[in-house]
């Protein structure tokens, strides 16, 4: 029978090992980190930067039997922080003048350190936030690497590996009440990240009404956001307003929305805000113990992807591959 979760981590690996990348880990230290760092590199997923003290780090994987080879780079920060004081001032200088010191002391939290390495090539991705919340990623990547961009807009996506199917979650980490307006961007990023990894996007916007059968504030945002969506990319399949059921069960779709495109075979579901789509990334991936991807950050001109804190190694592991992917 035939696996999709196997299937597609090959595929993520293989089209990862096509170009040769470099992502920073910027909690070098951690031993997750540690091991999925020498997964990907034995895999060929990437080269690794390891930030942290090297001497500890090269000791904790001794105790855990981690081979760390010639792909992995463990990068003292405070042998290089002061390399990018100048860039950290130019690029904050439209919001804010930083002398010197107080520049230096904001390298000295080594997830800014890392984006200044991305900003200046000296890599070509990060993937942070096993020991950090989404916001002290996030704020920082949105403030250095969108800093000129006219109209910066950041989501996420969760990829959820089921043995049948792969689907596309967004946004469960960034935009928290997301208007009409706002919900279209996501729909529109997210069926670009499905097309990227090989996914046919038929996009669900989800809610707790399919079709006509409800209304509320809730529901007409979401129809309207469908509207938007529609407008902007004529040839994107989408449909909503639709409940998760109607939007992944034939069965269901034939009941509830019979005449749909989308409804019963939908690869994007796109939830009405962050409380719902969090919660339920949660409960499905704990309740079904399958890997869950992300969130993968969307709309960076670089490409940055938090970690939930709770991520496992294969987690990781496949968060980079997709970071790789990105910085084509």
């Amino acid at each position: 029978m035939k696996n999709y979760s196997e299937e597609f981590k090959l595929f993520l690996q293989k089209k990862a090992c096509s170009h040769i990348k470099t992502i920073i880990f910027p909690e070098g230290s951690n031993l997750k980190i540690i091991k999925a760092a020498s997964i990907c590199s034995t895999l060929k997923i990437s080269k690794c930067i390891l930030l942290g003290e090297k001497k500890y780090i090269q000791e904790l994987s001794r105790r855990n039997h981690i081979d760390l080879d010639n792909n992995i780079l463990i990068i003292d920060p405070s042998r290089i922080r002061s390399k990018y004081v100048r860039q950290l001032i130019g690029l904050r200088k439209k919001k804010e003048v930083l002398s010197d010191h107080q520049a230096l002391q904001l390298l000295y939290d080594n997830v800014i350190l890392s984006l200044l390495m991305l900003s200046s090539g000296d890599a070509d991705g990060v993937v942070a936030g096993i020991n950090r919340t989404t916001a002290d990623v996030i704020r920082p990547a949105f403030q250095l690497l969108q800093h000129n961009c006219r109209d910066p807009f950041v989501s996420s996506v969760f990829l959820m590996l089921f043995s049948n199917q792969i689907l596309v979650y967004g946004d469960c980490a960034i935009n928290r009440y997301p208007d009409s307006a706002i919900l279209a961007k996501i729909a529109i990023q997210s069926a670009n990240t499905a097309t990227a990894i090989g996914i046919l996007p038929k996009v669900a916007m989800l809610s707790y009404s399919t079709g006509s059968s409800g209304s509320g504030k809730s529901v007409d945002r979401v129809r309207e956001a469908v509207k938007i969506a529609k407008n902007s990319c004529p040839q994107l399949l989408i449909d909503g307003p639709m409940q998760y059921d109607a939007a992944i069960s034939p069965e269901i779709a034939q009941i509830k929305l019979p005449n749909s495109d989308v409804a019963g075979n939908a690869t994007v579901l796109i939830f009405p805000d962050l409380n719902s789509g969090n919660i339920t990334y949660k409960a499905v991936q704990q309740a079904s113990q399958i890997i869950s991807i992300g969130p993968i950050l969307q709309g960076l001109k670089k490409p940055v992807n938090d970690l939930s804190r709770g991520a496992s190694i294969d987690d990781i592991v496949y968060t980079t591959a997709m970071t790789v992917i990105q910085s084509f």
